[in-house]
């Protein structure tokens, strides 16, 4: 199996973000983990530009939760963490997409984690025109995603700093 794999993010419901790579460390019936390196490529087709993005993290994606983890993690301890509520992932051959609902949960370096792009949120459910059913459990998944966080639930734990090393 080849490890590389593509990554896409993706507006409501198939319009093209953004993509980067990554290895895959591991991979279950319910997520999969990936390795970004230092200096990756992220091509962002709403913005039409490429950003170089300066650090390492460990990225969850699951198959069944409303929301992925990008983690950076130094000397054992999660220093940063952005995580998009989303739709579950997809993984066709060695392509994951999610469709990213605009809502952030995000932990900046030495600070507490916060919710932003609410306002995002708003207006993107009215230009993209999700339905209600869509909306309310994106909020249903950002209050789970905290609970997940608060509760040092997995990913937002010890063992994915352990996947890290074994790398």
């Amino acid at each position: 199996m080849n490890n590389t794999l593509t990554i896409k993010a993706l507006k409501f419901p198939d319009i093209p973000h953004y993509e980067w790579e990554g290895t895959i460390l591991q991979k279950t019936p319910d997520y999969i983990i990936v390795h970004c390196k230092y200096g990756r490529k992220l091509v962002h087709h709403t913005k039409k530009k490429v950003f170089t993005i300066p650090n390492t993290s460990i990225e969850y994606f699951s198959f069944k939760e409303w929301f992925t983890a990008a983690l950076e993690v130094e000397d054992s301890a999660l220093v940063s963490g952005y995580c998009n509520v989303a739709m579950p992932s997809v993984l066709k051959n060695n392509e994951l997409q999610f469709v990213d609902l605009d809502l952030d949960y995000i932990k900046k370096r030495n600070q507490d984690w916060e919710v932003v792009d609410e306002d995002e949120f708003e207006s993107n459910s009215l230009k993209y025109q999700y339905p209600p059913e869509l909306k309310q459990e994106a909020l249903l998944a950002l209050e789970r995603l905290q609970d997940f966080v608060k509760s040092g639930r997995f990913p937002f734990n010890q063992e994915i700093v352990s996947l890290l090393k074994r790398s």
